[in-house]
């Protein structure tokens, strides 16, 4: 008998059944290839991940179209040229007995190419990105599409579309970022008819049966931004075509960094009472909780409270990949915490660099730091520079 009975319940949705309610949410590490293909480190990490007893694991940001790269090292599916490597990853976690769910992405105005395309050439950095036309939003569609029905072909069992972070489909959704002057802009119901109409395409590019969930943006947790009020109206849009699940989250890049969203994503659960706002609002999609839930106390907590039905772990697995095992009683050593003052894992990807984790032992940290390449030094270094952040951020 475990002592989380909930968590460790099965579930059913749209075309798949897990076998638990726990699921490692899309984790960018930047392990891909410059390329764009699958790499042995990334190999070995998702198969570390399925072998977590997970019930599902989501690959990060799979681009969809050049234009929409968010990183130079980011697994692609915008040509048929990258279905070997992406059948080989599939194969790797299903072997391991997860679910296989494959995200897909256009970065939007966070692209890292030059060439941007946006709903409004609203500024990012020193660029100001170009707005799309119908011809690009049509091929940005098609590109999803696509996309879609390779990761279908390479064998994952689910996509998830990439409706998070303020990325391109969430800068059509919010106000903040898309001021069009046509069909698109202005109100609520014409910004959400273009991130509906990528759904459509992706379902139809799929076929019917075949799950499609979508990684959610709940609150851009800025003023003028995206808010759960408008958000609760497009999660009913999506329930009504039939979306796998919702992965609720929240916050862009625009607000990950500030000192409000700083302090808030310390506390445990802290997006877990979006995901029941979202949840209220769509009573019969699936819902997915996630936001630093450390202790499986706290996710069973959030299953009984009906606030989710699946809780997702992506900082969490990626620093102790046992935590499902651990929570069930199979491995009696105690869980390895994320620490909520550092964060190597996001500030290396940023620099182009592969993430590690501060909490990982010293022989694993250092045997990855070998495998990439990298001095120990100059990973310290980075690592030390998080920390010291953490704490001034603490007071």
């Amino acid at each position: 008998m475990t002592r989380y009975p909930l968590l460790f319940s099965p579930l059913g949705m749209k075309g798949v059944s897990l076998s638990n309610r726990i699921t490692m949410a899309s984790f960018f590490a930047g392990y891909a290839g410059a390329d764009g293909t699958v790499t042995p480190l990334l190999l070995d990490h998702y198969g570390e991940m399925a072998r977590s007893g997970a019930a599902m694991i989501v690959v990060e940001n799979i681009g969809v179209h050049e234009t929409g790269l968010g990183s130079p090292f980011m697994l692609r599916a915008d040509d048929d040229c990258y279905l070997p490597s992406l059948e080989q990853l599939a194969r790797v976690i299903k072997k391991e007995g997860a679910l296989a769910a494959a995200q897909i992405n256009h970065a939007g105005r966070y692209a890292y190419t030059p060439h941007r395309l946006t709903p409004s050439p609203f500024r990012t950095g020193e660029v100001v990105p170009k707005e799309m036309d119908e011809p690009d939003m049509e091929t940005v569609r098609q590109a999803y599409a696509a996309a879609a029905r390779r990761l279908r072909e390479a064998g994952f069992d689910l996509v998830e579309i990439h409706g998070g972070t303020g990325y391109l489909l969430v800068q059509f959704l919010s106000p903040r970022t898309n001021r069009r002057g046509d069909k698109y802009g202005g109100p609520l119901e014409n910004r959400m008819p273009y991130p509906l109409e990528v759904v459509a395409a992706v379902q139809d590019a799929v076929g019917p049966g075949y799950p499609v969930g979508y990684r959610f943006l709940a609150d851009e947790c800025l003023k003028d931004g995206l808010m759960v009020e408008e958000t609760s109206v497009y999660a009913v849009e999506l329930e009504k075509r039939q979306v796998a699940y919702l992965s609720v989250m929240a916050g862009t890049y625009d607000s990950f960094f500030l000192p409000d969203y700083l302090a808030r994503e310390k506390v445990q659960g802290y997006m877990a009472d979006l995901a029941a706002r979202i949840k209220k609002a769509v009573a019969g999609t699936p819902i997915i909780a996630a936001g630093r839930i450390q202790d499986p106390e706290t996710a069973e907590t959030i299953l009984e409270q009906g606030k989710a039905d699946l809780i997702g772990l992506p900082r969490i697995l990626f620093a102790d990949p046992l935590w499902p095992r651990k929570a069930k009683g199979e491995v009696p050593e105690p869980i390895v915490r994320c620490e909520p003052a550092c964060s190597p894992c996001m500030k290396r990807v940023i620099k182009g660099k592969p993430a590690f984790c501060s909490q990982w032992s010293k022989d694993k940290r250092e045997a990855f730091l070998a495998r990439c390449k990298e001095s120990p030094a100059e990973a310290q270094k980075d690592m030390e520079e998080c920390l010291e952040k953490g704490r001034e951020r603490r007071g």
